[in-house]
């Protein structure tokens, strides 16, 4: 991938330097948004570049779905093979550093607002989120678009049934426990299931319990960061799993997103995923929907911490028209509407991104109408983030992050204990970290 991305770089540049053009007189300029939302999110997504069109007539966003957030930057590379690349594309936050890497192929977003004369501080946003995306001096250099973290759900209507109290999720993984065996015991398929199995149960854990995913801050602190999660609090929790997972109390669904299904469906009583899952579970569940926070460990001192995002930014690649790029500005300013993001917040359960519309979304009584919605908020800003949950920034971690889940699916399918698999993981990542810095594992 590090490869990729230099070939990537050089390719940019190059286009750099021949990019020319305007628009024909009258015609409103096209920007070309290359994203990975797909269901109601891409709804959601489609009407915010409507509504931005209807706004004005000299510019056209159009959004074209490419597929999950690997095949999204992956065609984006390749596009610049026959100079077909966006202007904009949608890139997860875990790749970060591998943007970041590729000098010369991005038009960092603080250099395109101020080169537009559009007023962009990052003073603006949440400190959460800014943090993932701005250079060592505090420089932006992709636009935060929809920025999540993982929160509990749970079925009001299975709860009843196995005769909880519906209105009082689990906070703690031994709660997650007990219930999820009741839930079990009252015929539900499986008692909980998460999504995302890395982010959630390795990476949000260890910001959660207060621990460290990596040296050197991280990643945040420089590339010669090495990853350490194969401690003792993290051991124990995946090997809780694995021994849950024996009777159905804990019920592995498969990566990414594969889990959300089977809690719209019914199947599973308990769900911990993304809170930007929230519009497609409203969508689709046929049951009254509840709400909590990540559960954590509570003989863990100092837990539970905060959480850290996941979701992804919007990247302004070079080698596109001039015009273009006024009309890119002209976008992300107003992206930055406080009731653009207040109404986006609202609509899919992403993270405000700015202070402003997270003000506004509460002056407007939004949570209090709809309880658990501030409950993503609540965990990003708990207590002020310490350098084990400030986030996380470490080269190719998409495959760092597959190399964990293999060796937790080792774990919870009984074919190695969680120490070994978490041994495993580490050492299969440091190898990953290495080769991204261009050294010899």
């Amino acid at each position: 991938m590090a490869g990729m991305f230099r070939k990537f770089a050089w390719i940019a540049a190059v286009l750099a330097c021949s990019a020319a053009g305007i628009a024909p007189a009258g015609a409103a300029t096209e920007i070309a948004w290359w994203h990975a939302m797909s269901g109601e999110l891409g709804r959601q997504l489609e009407r915010l570049a409507a509504d931005f069109n209807a706004s004005q007539s000299d510019y056209r966003v159009v959004p074209s779905y490419k597929g999950n957030y690997t095949q999204t930057v992956t065609a984006a590379i390749f596009a610049f093979r026959s100079s077909t690349q966006p202007a904009i594309v949608q890139v997860n936050e875990i790749a970060t550093a591998t943007m970041m890497g590729a000098k010369g192929a991005v038009y960092p977003v603080y250099e395109l607002m101020k080169d537009e004369n559009e007023a962009f501080s990052p003073d603006d946003y949440l400190p959460a989120v800014t943090g993932y995306y701005t250079d060592l001096s505090g420089n932006m250099l992709s636009f935060p678009f929809n920025a999540s973290t993982p929160i509990l759900y749970y079925n009001k209507t299975l709860f009843r049934r196995a005769g909880l109290d519906p209105d009082k999720p689990p906070l703690t993984w031994p709660e997650v426990g007990t219930m999820a065996k009741r839930l079990r015991d009252a015929g539900a398929a499986c008692g909980f299931t998460t999504s995302w199995p890395s982010w959630v149960n390795v990476e949000n854990f260890s910001a959660y319990h207060n621990l460290p995913l990596a040296t050197r801050s991280n990643g945040l602190g420089g590339l010669d960061a090495e990853l350490v999660f194969n401690n003792p609090t993290v051991v124990r929790h995946v090997a809780q799993l694995a021994d849950w997972q024996k009777t159905k109390i804990y019920d592995y669904s498969g990566r990414a997103t594969a889990a959300e299904p089977r809690f719209q469906q019914g199947d599973c009583g308990i769900f911990i995923g993304s809170s930007a899952t929230r519009a497609d579970i409203l969508a689709n569940a046929k049951f009254e929907v509840g709400y909590g926070r990540l559960p954590y460990w509570p003989d863990v001192s100092g837990a539970p911490q905060n959480t850290i995002i996941g979701g992804a930014t919007l990247w302004v690649l070079r080698g596109r028209p001039a015009a273009e790029y006024k009309g890119v500005a002209k976008f992300f300013a107003y992206l930055s509407k406080p009731e653009v993001q207040a109404a986006w917040h609202q609509h899919t359960g992403y993270l405000p991104i700015t202070k402003a519309a997270y003000d506004l979304t509460r002056a407007q009584g939004f949570y209090d109408r709809n309880p658990g919605t501030a409950i993503s908020i609540e965990q990003i800003t708990l207590k002020p983030p310490t350098e084990n949950s400030r986030g996380l920034r470490l080269g190719s971690f998409v495959l760092v992050r597959a190399a964990i889940e293999v060796e937790f699916e080792h774990t919870v399918h009984g074919d190695k204990s969680a120490q070994a698999a978490m041994d495993s993981a580490v050492e299969r990542g440091n190898k990953l970290l290495r080769q991204f810095e261009g050294t010899k594992p």
